[in-house]
């Protein structure tokens, strides 16, 4: 039986290595069979595929179809795109190593390291030749400021653009937009929004964030000129008219110029504006 295994192992080793895309594995233990038009091989424990451009390691995977087309993974499932960086974890996976198209569910995690994009789904078709991952149920994108929700979102890594639909909101720190349809572009950040729009904008952040600090700014010439002939024009003013700062030496001047042995009746004003009769004190003359 272990000489029967070992050249099964060998063997299937070889006839991987046959096809156009080099392939190679490892595991705690693995069984299979093999024939001219199908070929099945599982991977136990601590498994790992590696093609020319993916990277997978799961708690078991399957490979299967003519050449070990397909790929079929399952349990703490982490992998990566070589060429392009972009990573990936997920409960249950397949992928298909003819068109390059990866189905991942449960828990869905994609990482594009170059753009610093985070995905969090519950279905994620990736394309690996176009760069385009297709999410679907409880979709979650962060990048940069913005932190976006729908139920069903495309993003295209190439042109970096991100579509969503179905209850698609956009938060930017205390900004919100909503609507049926939005499409965001990740490197400039336009918004488009199509549909039911609503939205929330605060400018505090914005002001906060670009207000400079406010300077002082010294006087200009014209500014002292004008102001020195203000302060000149108040000087004369009051010297011109010094019983207008003074109202008390109008009443006393009167006083100085009546007659001490002949005091009139003389008439003030009160505060209703109504004349009053004040009697002065007459002194007999000797």
């Amino acid at each position: 039986m272990k000489k029967c295994f070992l050249f099964f192992t060998i063997f299937t080793f070889m006839h991987i290595a046959l096809f156009s895309e080099q392939i190679t594995f490892q595991a705690d233990s693995m069984s299979g069979s093999t024939n001219d038009k199908s070929s099945k091989t599982v991977l136990e424990g601590d498994a790992k595929v590696t093609t020319e451009t993916m990277e997978i390691s799961a708690d078991s995977i399957e490979l299967s179809g003519k050449e070990f087309r397909y790929i079929k993974a399952s349990g703490n499932i982490a992998g990566k795109n070589i060429k392009t960086k972009m990573e990936f974890k997920c409960e249950t996976m397949t992928y298909d190593r003819t068109t390059k198209i990866a189905n991942l569910e449960n828990n869905v995690s994609l990482d594009d390291k170059e753009n610093d994009v985070k995905i969090e789904s519950q279905i994620i078709q990736y394309d690996q030749e176009a760069e385009i991952a297709i999410m679907q149920i409880g979709v979650t994108i962060r990048q940069k400021n913005n932190v976006c929700t729908s139920v069903y979102a495309v993003y295209n890594k190439n042109e970096q653009t991100l579509n969503m639909n179905g209850n698609a909101q956009i938060v930017q720190g205390k900004d919100t937009f909503r609507a049926q349809n939005i499409t965001l572009n990740l490197d400039t950040q336009e918004i488009i929004l199509e549909g039911k729009v609503k939205g929330s904008v605060s400018s505090d952040n914005k002001n906060d964030e670009q207000a400079p600090e406010e300077k002082r700014e010294e006087p200009t010439a014209e500014e002292n000129s004008s102001e020195s002939v203000s302060q000149g024009e108040e000087s004369n003013s009051d010297d011109k008219n010094p019983d207008e700062s003074n109202p008390n030496s109008v009443e006393e001047n009167k006083t100085e110029g009546e007659d001490p042995n002949n005091s009139t009746e003389t008439e003030t004003e009160t505060q209703t504006g109504k004349p009053k009769k004040t009697k002065g004190s007459k002194k007999n003359k000797k």
